[in-house]
């Protein structure tokens, strides 16, 4: 049985910080993703449950710090129904970062300009690309009358989970018709939210999606994917070096049932597909591989295993 994988994220010095990665390569673990700054890094990790102790012994030696991130391995839409002043900045700019503070990766997304609610969505593009993360997370303001009566025509036709963040506190999921969870104390503003109360709302909200995310996870365990995303990302690493070229962040962004690949999918489609895996098994064996509705980006979406009848 293959080891249970854990999502933590380390943060400490630069100097010596490979101990760290060499340590969790022999353990058969998974380097998600590395971020220098000056003199410190920061490691997104997937490390066997049962070694967890000793990459957070090393670290504590190295005066690193370890902490889980339950949202490593995902990607995440934090959507605003305009690109407008009024609508995309402060409250939605500090739900994408408390995301990425859990281990997430997010794409903000401003649904129209102008016109706003009335001509967003009009084109199936946006929906599309939404429904390429695994979640989303809509921001509706602070208005109940246009979260419960207006703005819920926004979430139609997203097939993946829908989480509205707004004002009110008192409003129920069922008032917001198509959403799958609502969560209050996060409106419209014109700062920051940095207040003990704004701060109290965002982690709310962060427990929220991790509570999503952990349904959805063990949903895939019930029928596991035909191979981890983390083992084919490893392999576009292996196999396709000019992975390491891309300047884009997260050149390789994983999600729960597949991955973003950030290389044009003209040029280099065929050679994705044709990743080879144990006993020549190759990735379009074991996974759908299409065009990304974002930037011309690679989009793999694993197969589960009794779709294809073996896994790896």
């Amino acid at each position: 049985m293959a080891a249970v994988l854990e999502p933590y994220i380390y943060e400490g010095g630069i100097h010596q910080h490979t101990l760290i990665t060499e340590l969790l390569e022999d353990l058969g673990g998974y380097l998600i993703q590395k971020v220098p700054a000056a003199t410190e890094v920061t490691l997104v990790m997937l490390i066997p449950r049962d070694d967890v102790h000793l990459i957070e012994e090393l670290g504590k030696k190295l005066l690193g710090k370890l902490e889980r991130a339950p949202l490593t391995g995902t990607e995440i839409a934090v959507v605003s129904p305009t690109l407008a002043s009024h609508h995309l900045p402060h409250s939605a700019c500090d739900v994408a970062e408390f995301m990425r503070r859990g281990g997430g990766n997010t794409n903000m997304i401003g649904l129209a300009r102008g016109m706003g609610r009335r001509v967003s969505l009009s084109d199936n593009y946006e929906r599309k690309l939404i429904n390429e993360h695994d979640l989303a997370v809509f921001s509706f303001g602070t208005f109940a009358d246009c979260i419960k009566n207006k703005k819920p025509k926004l979430l139609e036709g997203v097939t993946v989970p829908k989480i509205v963040a707004g004002g009110p506190h008192d409003i129920k999921t069922e008032e917001v018709v198509g959403a799958d969870l609502y969560v209050g104390g996060i409106g419209r503003v014109a700062h920051r939210l940095r207040k003990p109360g704004e701060l109290s709302s965002l982690d709310n909200l962060l427990e929220k999606v991790v509570e999503v995310v952990e349904k959805m996870r063990e949903d895939l365990a019930k029928d596991p994917l035909a191979v981890l995303p983390p083992r084919v990302m490893k392999e576009i690493h292996e196999q396709i070096p000019e992975i390491f070229d891309v300047f884009s962040p997260a050149p390789v962004t994983l999600q729960l049932d597949g991955l973003r690949v950030k290389l044009p999918y003209d040029e280099f489609h065929e050679r994705v597909e044709n990743l080879e895996f144990d006993e020549g098994v190759r990735l379009s064996d074991m996974a759908t591989i299409t065009k990304s509705r974002m930037k011309n980006y690679i989009l793999v979406k694993i197969k589960r295993e009794s779709e294809v009848g073996f896994s790896t």
